[in-house]
């Protein structure tokens, strides 16, 4: 509690928390004192630069590290689109965790699987007749 009160040897005295001082010589501005812990400008320019180039290092670190982990889920061949796997380092040094969490992802969400087709389905190369015939291609296509 702060209570100012003058007394009668001096009108300059302040009690603060039950403590005496004096304001007298006491200036209201104060010069500005020089922070001993301040740097040139310089100096952290440059750490600041420094800092960025390894910001931008880990950035591609990071972004190496995803390239790396979708081929490694492509390499597999389990899944349709190998992004649906999210992306864990653990992957990218064990072999068994990424199986493990791509036989997790396939339980969970079948329909993500790698579709393969095999058989007749009536694309790309077939065998090449001189004449077209109606009649010869809905006889081919029926067995």
């Amino acid at each position: 509690m702060t209570d100012i009160t003058p007394t009668a040897d001096t009108e300059n005295t302040v009690v603060i928390d039950d403590v005496m001082t004096t304001t007298e010589g006491v200036q209201d501005s104060h010069p500005p004192v020089e922070d001993p812990e301040t740097f040139p400008r310089e100096y952290v320019e440059d750490l600041r630069k420094e800092n960025g180039k390894y910001r931008t290092r880990a950035q591609q670190a990071d972004d190496l590290a995803a390239r790396l982990h979708t081929a490694l889920v492509t390499a597999t061949g389990r899944l349709q689109d190998p992004t649906d796997l999210v992306f864990d380092e653990a992957h990218l040094t064990d072999g068994a965790s990424l199986t493990a969490a791509v036989d997790a992802l396939l339980v969970s969400k079948p329909h993500l699987a790698s579709r393969k087709t095999f058989g007749n389905i009536g694309q790309g190369a077939s065998t090449a007749t001189d004449t077209f015939s109606l009649s010869g291609a809905l006889r081919s296509n029926a067995s």
